[in-house]
């Protein structure tokens, strides 16, 4: 039971709302005993219970399996931290300026680290006029494909998605500086500075 919901979680969340153990009785249909059970550790909510009970106390569903609260305090992202997501099931791509918690498809996908390309993952790279022009000298099979090209600077994050046996290539208007990422479905996100 070390990772459901604890007695300590649910009486913090409570206060936190400023909710009587028979208010947040109330808006559950339960007994306050049955809150009083679970606050001193005699009892669990109910299954069924879990999603109005963090409905009520105003968290998500990991706040209040995990027992932390998250609190928004960035007051302004650094987009050169971005995070990328790939959803194994779906193939959704996801973006975070920071540190998140991202689920698709009903699992938690944890961010992706971008490596540095081998030889069969090279990027060319081309600036025309004032666009850079992405290349990547990869098949683009059904089975083996670069899925996305996404270009990130300071204040911009631009991402172009690309299909099997279509062309590995993207245009990027020219903003200075930043990452250039790309992700292959099979061996995973690629980095590089330009």
């Amino acid at each position: 039971m070390n990772n459901y919901i604890t007695g300590f979680t649910i009486k913090k969340l409570r206060e936190r709302q400023g909710l009587t153990q028979l208010q947040l009785a109330e808006k559950l249909c339960v007994s306050d005993k049955a809150v009083s059970k679970w606050e001193t550790g005699k009892g669990f909510p109910d299954i069924s219970l879990i999603e109005p009970l963090a409905n009520v106390l105003h968290v998500s569903l990991p706040e209040l399996l995990s027992g932390d609260v998250i609190v928004n305090v960035n007051r302004s992202a650094n987009l050169l931290k971005s995070n990328l997501y790939v959803c194994p099931i779906c193939g959704n791509v996801l973006h975070s300026t920071g540190a998140a918690m991202i689920s698709c498809c009903g699992i938690i996908l944890p961010p992706l680290e971008a490596e540095e390309a081998d030889e069969e993952h090279q990027i060319e790279c081309e600036i025309i006029e004032d666009e850079h022009f992405i290349s990547v000298l990869h098949p683009m099979t059904k089975q083996h494909y670069i899925s996305f090209v996404a270009y990130c600077t300071g204040e911009r994050f631009e991402l172009v998605k690309l299909y099997p046996e279509s062309s590995a290539e993207a245009y990027f208007f020219g903003r200075g500086s930043g990452i250039l990422y790309w992700y292959c479905n099979r061996h995973g996100l690629f980095g590089r500075k330009i």
